[in-house]
């Protein structure tokens, strides 16, 4: 008995998903390449027809006419030029596609940001933003700044509106609504009432929180002032505000530049040891250094890439270390890290000049002195005077910077 042929089961056609806005711009991409590649090979393809209509008149040379079609079909270097550069262009244009889309993306950022606020007052330009990273306990740090390269009440407005210097202490709040926390934050209150010069946060300040508070001041910081740069230094750091600027003044042409002393150290697996990573295991085997990245008493990054951590910042992991941590969420990217020694000048309490003091003898002013043994200067609060009395410039240098 012969089985019965069976029906072909009809499919119901599948809906065609939406293209996405990367979808679009990789057609876009594609589309250009085509019509540069077309506009390319438009002369070989219409070299025949207008040769032969040169072959129809009287006088022409036909042995000619085939010796010049010949080159024309078979001329490797001039097919290879048009192929670089149609390369060249369609790398250009994706590079600007990925620009257009990252500034895209801040702007729907900072109008969430602003909305969030109840704000929509159009942001402050400058040329780079400063932030201190402070704690509640750390007044008399601030204070000792405030003496020295801080500049403070009018200067700090002037030095915002003349050369575009932003600098604000930074810092979260307590977590506690009422007891000594909440007395931390009223105090804290009127410090910024009697100053003016700090940056809140939406944070709950911790030690072991420093990493995502320096994801969420750098997305504040962006949906505050549309700045040149973002530079992150603690409290217990000297600071030469004018060689800073002259310094990243160099980068400014640049694209997505990581500015900072840059160095490798050992990953540490060991319990109850200071800077311990818990995630060692995903830096290989033990025993392993990190990555290259800047030292965390002081870096600075360019506009784009604070847009970038401000814009990823939901999906940035952190590290147990939040210099790492910066590290990590800039080393996949397409980033120029800049080495700048002159960040880091070191001011050893036992010697009598230090290496700060003998830059500025030779008239290589720091950008950032501190103690390495510290990771700041030792007692910061007695020693930030002398040390700026030492290696600190000139008033004059300050004002006179080009931003």
């Amino acid at each position: 008995m012969m089985a019965q042929p069976q029906l072909e089961k009809k499919v119901p056609p599948r809906a065609r998903p939406p293209l996405t806005g990367k979808s679009v711009a990789a057609l876009c991409v594609a589309s250009f390449a085509v019509g540069l590649l077309l506009s390319g090979w438009m002369p070989l393809l219409s070299a025949p027809i207008s040769t032969v209509d040169k072959a129809s008149a009287p006088g022409c040379d036909d042995s000619r006419v085939s010796k010049g079609l010949a080159g024309e079909r078979h001329d490797p270097k001039g097919i290879m030029s048009e192929v670089s550069k149609t390369h060249h262009a369609i790398r250009s244009l994706d590079k600007t596609v990925s620009s257009l889309e990252m500034e895209l993306a801040v702007e729907r950022a900072r109008s969430g940001v602003a909305g969030a606020a109840g704000s929509s007052k159009a942001l402050q330009k400058a040329f780079v933003v400063i932030g201190i990273n402070t704690a509640f306990s750390s007044k008399k740090r601030r204070d000792s700044l405030r003496e020295t390269w801080v500049p403070s009440g009018e200067k700090l407005r002037r030095l915002e509106k003349e050369k575009g210097i932003v600098v604000r202490f930074v810092i979260g709040r307590s977590g506690a609504a009422e007891g000594g926390g909440g007395a931390a934050d009223r105090a804290l209150d009127a410090e910024e009432a009697e100053h003016k010069d700090f940056l809140r946060l939406d944070h709950v300040e911790g030690y072991h929180e420093l990493s995502s508070k320096t994801r969420i001041y750098f997305a504040t910081a962006v949906a505050t002032w549309d700045a040149d740069f973002y530079v992150k230094v603690d409290d217990d750091v000297h600071l030469n505000l004018g060689m800073l600027a002259t310094r990243l003044a160099k980068y400014r042409a640049r694209p997505r530049v990581y500015v900072g002393c840059m160095k490798s150290g050992p990953v540490l697996s060991q319990r109850g040891v200071k800077y311990h990573e818990p995630e060692y295991w995903k830096f290989g085997d033990v025993g392993n250094k990190y990555f290259r990245h800047a030292t965390g008493q002081i870096y600075a990054v360019s506009k784009d890439l604070a847009a970038y951590i401000s814009v990823n910042q939901p999906i940035l992991h952190r590290f147990a270390n939040e210099d790492v941590s910066v590290g990590a969420w800039l080393i996949g990217l397409e980033v120029e890290h800049v080495d700048d020694r002159s960040m880091c000048c070191a001011t050893p309490p036992a010697v009598r000049f230090a290496d700060c003091e003998w830059k500025k003898r030779a008239g290589n002013v720091c950008v950032a002195s501190f103690d390495w043994s510290c990771s700041g200067v030792c007692r910061s609060v007695d020693r930030m005077k002398l040390i700026h009395d030492a290696c600190g410039e000139d008033q004059a240098a300050l004002w006179g910077v080009a931003t």
